[in-house]
């Protein structure tokens, strides 16, 4: 029925058509066009398209109509379509393994989790910021107060005498309790010690560190092995600060990292260069501290970890796996039929996190065990047995590997775990170009800073004469250790350290990427309550010990290999001064030495098998520290002990020669001379039996104090006393003293005039201060060594000449006294006449010399 109704109306059609084509005259204008089928079809659809369009703009008013009807503006959405735009974000894109609808839904479920635990992490770091900002001001009060009460401790310590234990003597000037300063005290006191439990935190780092660096001084003297980033460790762990904090890196993990580069934990010894030890250690410390990550990832979830009886380093990395890969399906060393479902291939993810985890071995068996890596198990291997330092054809292999991934095209919709196989290649090949691609590519590839540095210094290749001029086979540049320093220092300290919320990261990446002088003084202007600064010292002292501080100045630096170990000592020195200002001389002499051996370069300037410059550097410091010493008070007791010229002192420790540490003395000695400490230069030079040297300094002393005693100083009597009391001792202690010379016999027998004549010209002054003018004139003309007896001729030579220089500062000064008592006795029988007639020629026969005006104008005065 239907189709004769079809057929009835296309019987109608073509009657029509026919109508109309019969009705259509012939016209010139319009000829005549015959069209098939496929023809008319293609005619009708274009036509149909034109019209279409046309009716476009009713269909938007159709819209608008429509828009307005449900109050909605029209030209308000058109303009907020044009403004939005749909981008990508890391969540829109799924592996392509998710084939199913359960895989979907799986994957959406945890996207949404994601997103929420990050949106409420962005929330609470929020509130925490707006809370700290409303508190600032008065944390920064508090803190300003702190800072300044703890260093007004400084100059308000106590101090008393100790008794330094190993010495057997006693030293003045031992500090007990340093309140909150870098300070510490050793031995026993009359006052009552702290507890060391009951000292605040930076007197507890001190001291612990103070009895490592004594016992680190004492093996090295005594050419003992010793570890001292070792010992420093377990200083520190004693104190138990780390206790609580939370921060992401602590001074036990700095400790620990310090232990690493100094190769103190590790066994393996390679052919490397320094450079590349230090690199190797900082790569085993943060394989190490995976390892505890792992164990600790294990441990908070030993359901999914499914570990075990057994365990082995290759069932804790398939645990971790288990745990980091359990959304992805069943693992392929759990897999027990395969043919049921596929499971997931986890050969490169079990390489990489062997590798690192330093399960060097373990990684190896894998790669030979599967068909996937067996080719890359050569590399590996190699790899392996060099400590990263692959020969060229096999960088180049690992490098056409690294081309043909990335050549695949955008890899960011493959599962996370097949890109460690291109990090693994990438790190055989130690190529600049891809290691800079996968930065540039993959910035969410190594989620952690310790993770980004293994695989730095995993890639890093040793080239002494730098990058440029190092090119491998095919034209590959390696990676260096300049390039990572390069690539780390473009961020500022505020970025590492959170804007101070973590302030050892900064220094924790200079350690790690080889710029130990740059984290030492970063860390040593670091002074807060936890004593950064006091751990600088320590640490500087440990890498120069070693004598790899030179090799950590930096990229870009131009601080040389003196000057890396000068900046070192200096740290260290000033840390020592620090107990010198405070009395502390025993333990500023630890420090003192050990800055010397910092400038010297470390453990090897101890037995002198250092080069000859840094040798010369090392005796240099020590002599200006060690004079430091002696010029404070009690220095001489401390160096040189209760006699002698350091036998029984602390002084041999350091020069062991005799002659050495005599002409030590001397120079010593002259040096406290022209400071003004006459008493310290005098005692060493009686301590070394250079009596005629002591002779002649108590001399000029004499002799100035005479002089302040005739212009009317009240002091001179009493120093005068002394100065002779001083003299005397000297020529007694003369008499008994072995091997003396005799030309030092001689010049004591000089002195010992000298003296005795200052002793007469002092005799003088006080028999006129007495007011006895008659004995003091008689005194004066009895003088054997000035012409100035009146029954004597006249003596036409300088006499002068032949006197000391103390004792001619003196005559002035005599004979304006002389003139003094002539004008207040009367002359009997004229031998006042006389002598003031002697006294008056002497003078005039003097008149070039640099005399007192006063003094001519005197004797003018009395003729």
């Amino acid at each position: 029925m239907a189709n004769d109704q079809d057929m009835s109306s296309w019987t109608d059609l073509l009657h029509s058509s026919t109508k109309l084509l019969q009705q259509a005259a012939p016209s010139a204008q319009f000829p005549p066009l015959q069209r098939n089928l496929d023809q008319l079809e293609a005619l009708s659809k274009k036509l149909k398209s034109k019209t279409i369009r046309n009716e476009a703009p009713s269909q938007s008013i159709a819209a608008t109509r429509l828009l307005a009807r449900e109050g909605i503006n029209a030209e308000q959405l058109a303009r907020d379509l044009k403004s939005f735009e749909l981008k990508t974000t890391f969540e829109d894109v799924f592996p392509a393994e998710a084939t199913t609808v359960e895989e979907y839904l799986q994957q959406v479920h945890e996207m949404a989790m994601v997103s929420s635990v990050q949106e409420a992490q962005k929330d609470n770091l929020r509130s925490f910021n707006d809370y700290m900002l409303k508190v600032l001001e008065e944390d920064w009060q508090k803190e300003k107060r702190d800072c300044l009460q703890s260093l007004s401790q400084i100059s308000t310590l106590p101090r008393t005498n100790m008794i330094v234990s190993g010495t057997g003597a006693t030293h003045p000037g031992r500090i007990v309790s340093l309140a909150s300063s870098p300070q510490i005290s050793s031995g026993t006191s009359s006052m009552e010690l702290v507890p060391l439990a009951n000292k605040p935190i930076l007197e507890k780092k001190a001291a612990v560190y103070a009895e490592v660096l004594k016992t680190l001084n004492n093996a090295r003297e005594r050419g003992l092995p010793f570890k001292p980033a070792t010992a420093f460790k377990s200083a520190y762990e004693s104190l138990g600060l780390d206790a609580s904090g939370g921060k992401s890196v602590n001074m036990q993990k700095i400790w620990h990292l310090i232990q690493a580069l100094t190769s103190e934990v590790s066994t393996l010894q390679r052919s490397v260069s320094k450079k590349m030890s230090l690199v190797l250690g900082a790569r085993h410390h943060l394989e190490s501290g995976h390892g505890k990550y792992i164990m600790d990832t294990i441990q908070s979830h030993p359901a999914q970890a499914a570990l075990g009886g057994v365990v082995g380093n290759i069932q804790k990395i398939r645990a971790f796996l288990r745990i980091r890969l359990r959304d992805y399906g069943v693992l392929d060393f759990d897999a027990g039929d395969a043919r049921r479902q596929p499971p997931v291939d986890t050969t490169w993810q079990q390489i990489y996190f062997c590798l690192r985890t330093g399960y060097y071995e373990e990684a190896r068996n894998v790669a030979l065990s599967s068909r996937s890596s067996h080719q890359f198990a050569s590399l590996l291997t190699e790899w392996i047995n060099t400590g990263g330092m692959v020969p060229a054809d096999i960088a180049a292999v690992a490098s056409e590997e690294c081309e043909k991934m990335l050549r695949m095209g955008d890899r960011m919709g493959r599962a996370a775990y097949d890109k460690k196989k291109l990090l693994l290649y990438a790190i055989i090949s130690g190529s600049r170009k891809h290691i800079d691609r996968l930065l540039r590519d993959l910035p969410t590839l190594l989620n952690t800073i310790e993770d980004f540095l293994w695989f730095q210094l995993s890639a890093v290749r040793d080239c002494p004469v730098g990058a440029q001029s190092v090119v491998m086979n095919d034209g590959l540049v390696p990676y260096t250790l300049d390039d990572l320093q390069i690539y780390l220092n473009k961020f500022e300290p505020s970025y590492y350290t959170k804007n101070g919320k973590d302030p050892l990261v900064y220094p924790y990446v200079l350690l790690l990427s080889i710029q130990l002088l740059p984290a030492v003084l970063y860390l040593s202007k670091e002074a807060g309550d936890e004593g950064y600064n006091i751990d600088a010292v320590h640490i500087s002292i440990v890498l120069a010990d070693h004598g790899i501080l030179s090799e950590g100045v930096g990229a870009g630096q131009k601080t040389g290999v003196m000057d890396a170990f000068a900046e070192a000592s200096s740290i260290v020195r000033q840390y020592g001064s620090l107990y010198l200002r405070l009395g502390n001389l025993p333990m500023a002499l630890e420090y003192y030495a050990q800055a010397a051996a910092v400038v010297g370069g470390g453990q090897s300037s101890w037995s002198g098998r250092g080069n000859v410059d840094q040798q010369r550097q090392r005796n240099l410091m020590l002599k200006q520290l060690l004079t430091e010493l002696l010029l404070t008070d009690g220095g001489i007791y401390l160096l040189l002990g209760s006699r002698g010229s350091g036998e029984e002192g602390e002084l041999r420790r350091f020069l062991t020669d005799v002659k050495s540490r005599q002409q030590f003395l001397l120079e010593a000695a002259h040096q406290c001379q022209e400071a003004g400490l006459y008493d310290r230069s005098i005692e060493i030079q009686k301590r070394i039996g250079a009596f005629s040297m002591a002779l002649d300094t108590i001399n000029k002393c004499l002799s100035e104090a005479i002089c302040a005693l005739s212009r009317g100083r009240l002091d001179g009597e009493s120093r005068t006393a002394g100065l002779i009391n001083s003299g005397n001792e000297i020529l007694e202690t003369y008499k008994y003293y072995p091997d003396v010379s005799p030309q030092e016999r001689e010049h004591v027998l000089e002195q010992q005039t000298v003296l005795r004549q200052l002793e007469a010209i002092l005799s003088i002054h006080k028999l006129v201060k007495l007011g006895h003018y008659i004995d003091a004139l008689r005194e004066v003309a009895r003088l054997p060594f000035l012409p100035l007896d009146p029954r004597t001729p006249d003596i036409a030579a300088n006499v002068l000449q032949n006197l000391s220089p103390h004792v001619q500062a003196c005559v002035p000064d005599l004979l304006k006294v002389a003139l003094t008592c002539l004008d207040n006795v009367t002359d009997s029988d004229g031998s006042l006449r006389a002598l003031r007639a002697k006294i008056a020629t002497f003078i005039a026969n003097n008149s070039s010399r640099n005399w007192p005006r006063d003094l001519f104008e005197k004797v003018a005065q009395s003729l």
